[in-house]
């Protein structure tokens, strides 16, 4: 439209979107809520912020009780707070999305003041009923306007509603009754078991006098802030309390008391190890009301020994109010609760190291994932925390008071290939291939000053085994020579040394790199002109693979003397390949080809007549 056709065209009509509820609630069901036990939260949560409002403004004087009542596939809520006038009731039940704690409106005034202790800061409100319910009735009357009189609005999920005023007598204190009668299929929702079941799960903190019929549903003070009469009674109550709520008995329970983040609860430490990439099951309360059991995101990820449950008034909830706004105060409550687990830690290291014992005994994966980033608690923890070496199960602290240079490999491979021969030879080393483990062996110079770590390769091994006499090797230089020009095309060179235990009768030694060359290669054998060019262009001179014959092995030595060259091709193709099994290493297709045909070649030779007469 151009700018003159605008100025011509004159005012629009304007329009109301259309909300179809019964759409609207199949969206709340499906996609915006978990599942329809959120229903009772929304419930308690409007019952509590109206008493809250109230208490706003007449005092802490001001009744403050929800009656739960079930049964017959209905429910019926009572409270004491400030309740509605019939406008209140146009303006907030009857038009979706407002919210009671906005500042707009004619109802605002005598809530505002309340505001900051809602629950709720969405609107959503009664609307989450239809999820269970198909008719909904509310009847209140307002403590904000003498001589009002009590005001009823009916709904049903097809999203027709009524107003109307009732006599005095339909209810003649303040406050709001809320009637669910269930749809077909969900009267399950509304039993009286399932209510008290779930009022006793989201309200167990509230700080108000809320029952289901007469069973009391808030079990104030919170476990960990009640007096207890010595500190292991407090532990034994903690642990019941972590059974009840999680299934488990704790190893230990960290306090979360963080006065500053508005955070008061409790961290229970798992008693076995579990995945780093198990998500977290943490319990926030905000206000009282249980937001969410599934937290995740509360704690650091390298925290995932734990499980807790928090109460707070500090932390945002989401549309949904099932799970944490991600923030800048979510993200300063995360770190802070992280802090306050590595102060136990640390305190455990200090005072009490047969406890810090058992816990590392489990969790010791959680421990270096908090290490590699956190250099105080590695030098705190070096002492404690497993490592697999040449020397055993030792810490990094013991590991490195034995060794002058502490060696490591990335991989598990790589430690099995060389660990009997390392431990033989004394070099120390450790099994970096396991998670976090090289990351923390690299920063031990840092943590420990003066240590010198070195990362072990094909080339370090070699030169800690002795060399062989010239004149000894000179006389195995015509079996040498078939042996390295049998391995060539597998990318391994030959080698001849002493070393001991002298049972080996071969090492296969390499790195990445020269796996990376071996790769390489393999793909360039297979490759078009094109591709192999490319290939061949990124062929650099990383050390290849090694085969170290044990020259103090008497089976090299029968072999080194075999005067039939073919023979001895075939036993260092066994010799090859007994080394990589030995080794554990994963075997390439020509790897396994050489070892069926050194196998076939070995039994024809042990069945021929030549061979069966030796």
């Amino acid at each position: 439209m151009t700018s003159e056709t605008a100025e011509t065209a004159g005012p629009q009509p304007s329009h109301t979107f259309q909300v179809d509820l019964r759409g609207l609630v199949d969206l709340l069901s499906h996609h915006l809520y978990s599942s329809p036990k959120v229903y009772l939260r929304e419930l308690l949560q409007n019952a509590v912020d109206a008493i809250t409002a109230r208490r706003a403004e007449q005092g802490e004087d001001a009744p403050a009780r929800v009656r739960l009542y079930a049964g017959n596939g209905t429910l019926r809520v009572e409270d004491s707070g400030v309740g509605l006038t019939e406008t209140d009731v146009h303006t907030l039940l009857a038009t979706i999305g407002r919210s009671s704690k906005r500042a707009d409106g004619p109802v605002s005034a005598g809530l505002e003041a309340a505001r900051a202790d809602f629950l709720g800061q969405f609107g959503i409100g009664l609307l989450a009923c239809f999820v269970v319910a198909e008719r909904i009735r509310v009847v209140s009357r307002s403590s904000r306007t003498p001589g009002a009189p009590p005001v009823e609005w009916t709904a049903s999920d097809d999203g027709s509603y009524t107003v109307r005023t009732l006599p005095d007598s339909a209810r003649t204190e303040p406050g709001t009754t809320v009637h669910l009668v269930a749809r077909p299929g969900s009267a399950e929702w509304l039993a009286e078991e399932r209510v008290l079941r779930l009022a006793r799960d989201f309200g167990s903190l509230l700080p108000y006098d809320v029952r289901v019929g007469d069973e009391r549903v808030a079990d104030l003070p919170a476990p960990w802030d009640r007096p207890y009469p010595s500190p292991g009674a407090r532990r034994t109550a903690l642990a019941r309390h972590c059974h009840e709520l999680f299934g488990f008995s704790p190893l230990d329970c960290v306090d979360l008391d963080l006065p500053a983040a508005g955070v008061r609860g409790v961290a229970y430490v798992l008693p076995s190890a579990v995945s780093p990439a198990q998500r977290a099951g943490h319990r926030v309360h905000l206000k009282g009301m249980l937001l969410t059991d599934r937290a995740g995101e509360l704690l650091p990820e390298w925290a995932f020994f734990v499980r807790c449950v928090i109460d707070t008034d500090s932390l945002r909830p989401t549309a949904s109010r099932e799970a944490l706004y991600e923030d800048e105060t979510l993200a300063a409550v995360r770190e802070a609760l992280g802090a306050r687990i590595r102060e136990w830690l640390s305190g455990l290291a200090a005072g009490d190291p047969e406890r810090l014992a058992r816990f590392v005994s489990v969790h010791h994966l959680g421990v270096k994932s908090l290490a590699r980033h956190d250099p105080e608690m590695l030098r705190t923890m070096l002492p404690w925390l497993p490592f697999e070496t040449t020397d055993g199960q030792l810490s990094l602290e013991e590991f490195a008071q034995r060794h002058r240079v502490v060696h490591f490999t990335r991989t598990v491979e790589e430690f099995r290939q060389v660990a009997p021969i390392a431990a033989a030879q004394g070099i120390g080393v450790v099994n970096g291939g396991y998670t976090y483990d090289a990351e923390l062996v690299e920063q031990l110079p840092a943590a420990r000053p003066g240590t010198a770590v070195a990362e072990l390769d094909a080339d370090t091994v070699t030169a800690h085994l002795d060399a062989v006499d010239p004149a000894e090797e000179l006389a195995l230089s015509g079996f040498l020579s078939v042996a390295r020009a049998k391995l060539d095309a597998l990318g391994c060179d030959v080698a001849l040394r002493a070393f001991h235990p002298l049972t080996v009768p071969a090492l296969h030694l390499d790195d990445r790199a020269s796996r990376y060359e071996q790769a390489r290669a393999e793909e360039e054998s297979r490759a078009d002109d094109l591709w192999a060019g490319i290939l061949g262009s990124l062929r650099g001179d990383a050390p290849r693979a090694r085969l170290v014959l044990n020259h103090l092995n008497p089976l090299i030595r029968r072999i080194g003397g075999l005067g039939d060259p073919e023979l001895a091709a075939t036993a260092t193709e066994a010799l090859y390949g007994q080394a990589l099994l030995m080794a554990q290493r994963p075997l390439r297709p020509a790897d396994a080809a050489l070892l069926n045909r050194a196998f076939i070649g070995l039994l024809e030779w042990a069945t021929h007549e030549g061979g069966a007469a030796r």
